[in-house]
């Protein structure tokens, strides 16, 4: 990799992949709407000589094509908000598809488990057959199904799989991110879904890690990847970790359907979990399988560990 663009710079994900690469000296491009955000996100790293910002709008080809000039790599984590995502998300993938086949760049497509469904065996491998019972599902199935479309005959696209994530830089379009963030700062807080059943959850930073090492391979595009989280783990151990780093005692209260429901009239994003819900109930593994045959040894900061960086983080 001799450079790399990573639109969404800012968001969650975007913002993990971008640390991991300037960390490796990579020189990078931050792609983002916000010049205020991207200089922000900037001061936190060290405003380092091989990161450079690009400000511009991903549904613009135009503008991604502009700002990736010179890139080889380019790592697509822009998204958009669970309420616009049937209407949005596609034109969103379009446009960065669209810039990248100009170029003819590798592309790092960061996304979900939500076109799998309910799970059919107990460690869903990458061949996993995706039969999607949710909107969210049917949308995200489309998603990378326009991602591998032949019509890109120049670009070289790969998707990575996360689970739920947490982290750092994790923000609203992560259910614990929200969370966590009301712990850190000592209020009553919410917790999406069931907090008894154990689930999945990855860590960002470790996220970022095993992407960057996943987009160093050329053998890796044109294919799905996983990105296992570090276990499983209830909600109730999550917060009494939380509360234990933050000093915190207040409340930790469930949402389910009825809660989403209400919340959502004032919320809208909030409604629209609700058909998500079943993932908090029956949960999805994702399998290390095929990461520790062509890549390496998992990387699993432990949730002690990681719960404590971000409550931390989040802190200040």
């Amino acid at each position: 990799m001799n450079k790399a663009i990573v639109i969404g710079a800012t968001g969650g994900t975007g913002a993990a992949i971008t640390e991991e690469l300037v960390t490796r000296g990579i020189p990078v491009i931050a792609f983002g709407r916000s010049r205020v955000k991207l200089e922000q996100f900037a001061n936190k790293l060290g405003n380092p000589a091989h990161l450079s910002l690009a400000i511009g709008d991903a549904f613009k080809a135009d503008d991604v094509e502009k700002a990736s000039i010179g890139a080889d790599v380019m790592f697509h984590c822009a998204n958009v908000p669970y309420h616009e995502m049937a209407e949005r998300l596609l034109p969103l993938g379009e446009a960065v598809m669209e810039a990248a086949n100009r170029l003819g760049l590798k592309v790092v497509v960061v996304d979900g488990i939500y076109p799998y469904g309910r799970r059919q065996m107990e460690s869903v491998t990458e061949e996993h057959p995706k039969q999607p019972h949710t909107r969210k599902g049917r949308t995200r199935l489309k998603f990378a199904e326009m991602i591998f479309d032949k019509r890109w005959n120049r670009a070289r696209p790969l998707i990575v799989r996360l689970p739920d994530y947490y982290g750092p830089t994790a923000n609203e379009a992560s259910y614990l991110g929200s969370t966590l963030e009301a712990i850190a700062a000592g209020k009553m807080a919410f917790f999406i879904g069931n907090m008894h059943v154990p689930r999945e959850y990855v860590y960002l930073p470790d996220a970022g890690h095993m992407i960057v090492e996943i987009s160093l391979r050329d053998q890796s595009y044109r294919q799905e990847w996983n990105i296992p989280g570090g276990g499983v783990i209830t909600g109730q151990e999550i917060v009494r970790i939380a509360q234990g780093v933050s000093g915190s005692s207040k409340p930790v209260l469930p949402l389910g359907k009825v809660g989403l429901s209400l919340l959502g009239l004032f919320v809208p994003v909030m409604k629209e979990v609700v058909e998500m819900l079943y993932l908090t109930t029956e949960p999805l593994r994702l399998s290390t399988k095929k990461y520790e045959r062509f890549i390496g040894p998992i990387t699993a900061t432990s949730f002690e560990q990681g719960v404590k960086e971000t409550i931390n983080h989040l802190k200040g």
